[in-house]
């Protein structure tokens, strides 16, 4: 497997380029927008092709580069069934499995920080059928959960990522790796480490929101600072209704 992760420090920004390299294919989750050319000529000078690229939702602190850096490599752009975009794209279902080349992405739907938030179960077939890490997006970060708000309802919604943690995430094993999409540095949580990888087991110990319960839980997350003004333009931009503005 070739797994090559993308670090933007100044946003606290992660994104992930994933693969195949002796079937000379790769995906590409959650892209960011100044990237794009950096994912395409690292899978070149590796001979690969970059054949999915996935956003785990529809981001709001960044212009994500997903529909962009599809178009120009001939790929196929993906999102949750949910997602409210314009434009094509196709819909991921929860337990759909994306085989790219001798690696296994499965979807899990974990709607709480969005509706339409996913986290992609990463197994190496080479290795075995066993997942190795996941993808966890704005679902679970190092230390963190992502904030609730953004959809509106802040509380309903975090009710449902306290469902998502605990029915979808930390079911898993605990050896899993975690690589989330965020490290300090982000607005899109509160309280995340600067270390951006864990592991599942390190998490249920140690990160204190695992721990609660539900309705702690809902108090403790529901309570978050307003949006900054740009995350609104930010989300219009990526879900096609208003223009790119450098």
């Amino acid at each position: 497997m070739i797994f090559k992760p993308w670090y933007r420090f100044e946003s606290g920004c992660a994104a992930y380029l994933l693969g195949c390299a002796g079937r000379g294919c790769c995906a590409v989750v959650d892209a960011h927008e100044a990237d794009v050319d950096a994912y395409l000529d690292f899978a070149a000078a590796r001979g690969m092709r970059i054949t999915h690229v996935i956003d785990t939702h529809v981001h709001a602190d960044h212009r994500s580069g997903g529909a962009q850096l599809a178009r120009r490599a001939g790929a196929v752009y993906a999102l949750h069934a949910s997602a409210d975009v314009e434009g094509d794209f196709e819909a991921l279902a929860d337990g759909q499995v994306v085989d790219v080349g001798n690696v296994r992405i499965t979807v899990i739907h974990t709607p709480g920080h969005t509706p339409e938030s996913v986290c992609l179960l990463v197994a190496d077939l080479r290795r075995g059928d066993d997942p190795w890490f996941v993808l966890t997006g704005d679902t679970l970060f190092v230390g963190a959960v992502g904030r609730p708000d953004l959809p509106g309802d802040a509380r309903a919604h975090a009710d449902a990522l306290y469902d998502s943690l605990h029915g979808r995430i930390l079911t898993l094993p605990d050896a899993l790796e975690v690589y989330p999409g965020h490290f300090a540095g982000s607005l899109c949580g509160a309280g995340m480490s600067g270390k951006p990888s864990s592991t599942l087991g390190f998490e249920r110990r140690w990160n204190p929101l695992l721990s609660m319960d539900r309705a702690a839980f809902l108090d403790a997350v529901a309570n978050v600072p307003p949006k900054p003004a740009a995350m609104e333009h930010t989300l219009r931009v990526n879900r096609g209704r208003a223009e790119s503005i450098r």
